[in-house]
């Protein structure tokens, strides 16, 4: 029976968090069927003691510094995946093209591959496992330049005892490793300092995350004298394009208002931030391929999303399928807690919206205009009318004199995600209820008389899903609290839609704002 136990917990699928060994393990079954936690190459157990806790790696995290790829090697396991650890899929994409694409994305730990599709793994990994039928090849990335082995003594060559000799070998290894630190950082700094124009990126480098300088004249001909308007916001006007040297890649280039740079440009650099926003890679993100800097002229090219926006999907004639609106619920929130919490500096969106939202050819939601904020100046996201933004999707503190914090995007998600359980705009003109004026008020009316049904009208398969329903309904209702304190944080939010954190009841539901 121990035995049959402990072979449930490798095959157990654990929807969320670390998995039976902890983060950056993998669960394997030994020749007895026990099963048997293990640590990948480079890596070693958090504690010793209790395998299942994980693994640390044994080395330092390579520099997201241009010149930081060439310090990274790769080792490679058979049959292992971490299916919870997912940044980025690509596919068609070969071997080469795989580990090439990880080589350059310094947020990626793991590349997958199988049968030409390519898998980015960020890290923590999560819920890795080991078996026969994982038809996987893993590429572990591990720095050799900073690894933290490189520092430490040597065993003495077999036979001599000689400490004179040692204590040289030491010293030669010390001051060869400083040298070649020295000589990587200053290439570094040669090469981020001195970024000049190059060519569009080809079908391989448009799906890696290296960004690439255009010109004006290069993006005008990409989109035909921009001509076909795909939207416009609060920052400039999107275009839809193709790429030159190849017709069939589509793009998106954004013009932003000059106004809305003159100052931010004295303040930072623009391809500096520009840089920093295209180093951010979540599969939730729409991804930046590109920039263009001249003179005041300032755009910013990003891949196409050939669903268009959320704002058309659900509030289109025909309502969307519930599953389908469950997980572009899931995959919004979770692309916001990457940019509040897992980003190396915090981003917030500030101006959360189903029109920022586009949906990818499998209906993934995409985050955009992610890091338009982090262009300008906080004071710079206030217009002439005092607010930037969109009316219903305002947090309360934008209209007082307070910092502004990522509780913001939360409060702007709780109305937003509303709006994708019931289908329905916030703000609805022409209602004859005048509770159901705004899908808020109607939300907290439901939960108010026990009838969440109404939410979905006559959707059987939402009907079905009660649970997920309510608890949908009440993460929304807690997001928009009038206190930020009171919002739960991205992370938090996230874990509670997963069901792996209850969902308690937010302060003053039944009270409705008149």
């Amino acid at each position: 029976m121990k035995n049959k136990i402990a072979s449930d917990i490798c095959n157990k699928n654990f929807p969320t968090g670390s998995g039976s060994c902890g983060f950056n393990s993998y669960c394997i079954l030994d020749s007895e069927e026990k099963s048997n936690c293990q640590c990948p190459p480079y890596y070693s157990f958090a504690d010793p003691t209790r395998k299942y806790k994980g693994c640390k790696p044994d080395f330092v995290a390579p520099s997201c510094e241009p010149g930081g790829e060439k310090s990274i090697n790769f080792t490679v396991l058979d049959n292992v995946d971490w299916p919870l650890s997912d940044a980025e899929q690509f596919s068609p994409m070969n071997e080469t093209e795989c580990t090439d694409n990880c080589l350059q994305d310094c947020f990626c730990f793991v590349a997958i591959y199988n049968n030409g599709s390519c898998w980015k793994k960020k890290f923590p990994l999560s819920s890795g496992r080991m078996r026969s039928d994982v038809n996987r090849k893993a590429f572990i990335k591990y720095s050799t330049v900073n690894s933290s082995s490189m520092f430490a003594a040597p065993p003495p060559p077999q036979g001599q005892t000689d400490w004179k000799a040692w204590v040289i070998v030491v010293s030669a290894i010390l001051a060869g490793s400083v040298v070649l630190n020295l000589v990587q950082i200053g290439a570094s700094c040669f090469v981020y300092r001195n970024i000049r124009r190059v060519q569009p990126p080809n079908s391989s480098s448009a799906a890696g995350p290296v960004l690439r300088s255009f010109t004006y004249k290069e993006l005008e001909e990409a989109t035909k004298g921009f001509s076909e308007e795909l939207g416009k916001g609060a920052f400039g006007t999107v275009y839809k394009g193709a790429l030159p040297s190849q017709p069939t890649t589509l793009i998106a280039v954004k013009k932003l208002e000059e106004s809305l740079l003159e100052e931010a440009e004295a303040e930072r650099d623009f391809a500096n931030e520009v840089t920093t926003i295209g180093q951010t890679h979540h599969k939730n993100l729409v991804r930046l391929l590109g920039f263009c800097k001249e003179g005041a002229r300032r755009l910013i090219v990003f891949e196409f999303m050939s669903k268009g926006s959320l704002n058309k999907f659900v509030f289109g004639s025909d309502r969307p399928e519930w599953n389908q609106r469950v997980q572009i619920a899931l995959g919004i929130a979770r692309g916001l807690a990457y940019l509040h919490e897992e980003c190396r500096t915090q981003i917030i969106h500030c101006d959360i919206k189903p029109q920022n939202i586009l949906l990818d050819d499998n209906l993934e939601a995409r985050i955009s205009d992610f890091g338009l904020a982090k262009l300008l100046r906080l004071d710079q996201t206030r217009t002439s009318t005092g607010i930037r933004g969109t009316i219903g999707y305002f947090a309360p503190e934008w209209f007082k004199n307070v910092a502004i914090t990522a509780k913001v995007d939360v409060y702007s998600f709780g109305v937003m995600l509303l709006e994708i359980i019931c289908c329905r705009r916030n703000f609805e003109w022409g209602l004859e209820s005048q509770e159901r004026a705004t899908v808020v008020d109607w939300a907290k009316e439901c939960c108010r008389n026990g009838r969440l049904d109404l939410l979905v009208e006559d959707e059987e398969e939402a009907k079905m899903d009660g649970m997920r329903l309510e608890r949908f309904v009440m993460v929304g209702i807690s997001c928009i609290q009038d206190e930020p304190w009171l919002r739960p944080s991205m992370k938090k939010v996230v874990q509670m839609l997963e069901g792996s954190v209850a969902v308690s009841i937010p302060p003053n539901m039944y009270s409705i704002r008149s």
